[in-house]
């Protein structure tokens, strides 16, 4: 394996973390190992992070068969260094990297694909109606990147019986007048995975805001439940170092660029103590094991 500390060589398969944090290392450590376990692909790997990032780095990562970019960063890095081999966007949500490509001064050079962090509108509302079949005004907290997704998220509110409640961060970046209006009369908070919304800035507030108004949130990240959220449907390390690995495989056998998906794999995390304390009886697992069955039923 090629280290991270350099890129000694062109390799086969290129990761490109955002940055050295435990999160993309996970991810990363997952995909050197599956990816190694081919015998062509063994030694042929290669890590760097945008931190290190090097001239040289760009020159070398065209001579790649397939390039993974981490994290919204990485994708960045990626693109402007104008490589023309595939390229597969990891650890992003939807929004973000739909916004990622629409700011590019051109079209990308790369041919492109991404395995999306978030989860598909209509699995989250089915996890929410799984856990919270009362549930009937669904609060949405819109931001930059997220709002071009109301329309889908609404049609598939409506088509659950779910009615939404919106509200959008400032031109400034302030949030309580648009969560104000997203907590009016909601009986669960959706949050979606958008960085102008949710991040370390604001999580402890909104979480906060929730709490007192007695309005559970169905997060997306497993530290939203730890600071509070009721509920969080997301995919492991592993589960999205084996999905990025097996469509790197897919194109470094000759195969096409896989469209862009979803996560395959996911858990549900369950606060305990805001479940209790707003009396419900959640289990995480088996909520997962429900969730599963519906996706699977014809």
């Amino acid at each position: 394996m090629l280290c991270s500390m350099g890129l000694a060589q062109a390799a086969a398969v290129v990761i490109v973390a955002s940055d050295r944090s435990t999160g993309y290392g996970e991810v990363r450590d997952v995909l050197v190992s599956e990816l190694e376990r081919s015998p062509t692909l063994r030694g042929n790997v290669g890590v760097r992070s945008v931190s290190e990032w090097t001239p040289a780095d760009t020159a070398l990562l065209g001579h790649s068969r397939v390039v993974i970019a981490l994290g919204r960063d990485a994708l960045i890095q990626v693109l402007a260094s104008n490589v023309q081999v595939p390229v597969i966007a990891a650890m992003i949500p939807r929004a973000v990297f739909e916004g990622v490509i629409g700011d590019a001064a051109k079209k990308p050079s790369s041919p492109l694909t991404a395995l999306y962090l978030d989860h598909p509108v209509g699995r989250q509302l089915d996890l929410l109606k799984l856990a919270l079949p009362d549930a009937r005004k669904v609060g949405v907290l819109w931001g930059r990147d997220s709002v071009s997704h109301q329309r889908q998220l609404a049609a598939a509110a409506q088509a659950r019986g779910l009615e939404l409640a919106s509200g959008s961060v400032g031109p400034d970046g302030a949030i309580f007048a648009g969560l104000k209006a997203a907590l009016d009369e909601a009986d669960v908070l959706l949050a979606i995975a958008d960085p102008q919304v949710f991040n370390s800035a604001n999580i402890s507030n909104i979480l906060l805001t929730t709490y007192r108004a007695r309005v559970p949130v169905m997060a997306f990240s497993p530290a939203y439940v730890r600071a509070g959220a009721l509920l969080s449907l997301y995919t492991t390390p592993s589960q999205i170092g084996v999905q990025a690995a097996a469509m790197a495989k897919t194109v470094v056998q000759g195969g096409p660029l896989p469209a862009p998906q979803y996560p395959v794999e996911y858990v549900v995390g369950v606060n305990a103590y805001v479940a209790r304390s707003l009396e419900l009886v959640l289990d995480g697992a088996s909520l997962a094991e429900r969730l599963h069955r519906l996706e699977k039923r014809p």
